[in-house]
């Protein structure tokens, strides 16, 4: 969805922004995340131990799910004239299910709520459930919390 100004968002509060497309969480990418952020517990990035552990192979990071979120967010939903977009935070994130290295998630929005704020901002609050393309149920769902100027 595509905006030509922030105030058209208001009256979208409760819509559907539908799927994103799938994006692949592959080995490279888990091992970089845990390395980046010092988390490089075996369960991420020793496939050969993780073969034999809980998941029967490597899961990729909670944290790194919840960071795809302003990205899947901007994939569906732009506004023209915004000079800029804060990350305010997240709100009710839950970690549902992992997720293996080597599926493929995608996340299904909804605009919760867009109220005006100080200094010119909007703020916008989205929800989204992330889904693994191979099994049914959820990996993780939360609320974003973007600022709009």
């Amino acid at each position: 969805m595509k905006l030509a100004t922030i105030d058209e968002a208001a009256p979208l509060a409760g819509t559907s922004l539908g799927g994103t497309g799938w994006r692949l969480l592959d080995q490279e990418t888990v091992t970089g995340f845990g390395r980046l952020t010092g988390d490089e517990q075996w369960i991420h990035v020793d496939p050969e131990r993780a073969a034999a552990g809980a998941f029967g192979g490597t899961v990729a990071h909670g944290l790194l799910t919840l960071s795809l979120l302003p990205g899947m967010v901007d994939e569906l939903f732009t506004v023209d004239g915004v000079e800029l977009v804060l990350n305010k935070g997240f709100g009710r994130v839950r970690f549902l299910a992992p997720v293996p290295v080597g599926a493929r998630v995608r996340g299904v929005v909804r605009l919760v709520s867009a109220e005006p704020r100080a200094q010119g901002f909007w703020e916008l609050v989205f929800h989204v459930d992330v889904q693994v393309d191979d099994r049914t149920g959820l990996a993780l769902s939360a609320d974003l919390i973007l600022l709009y100027r």
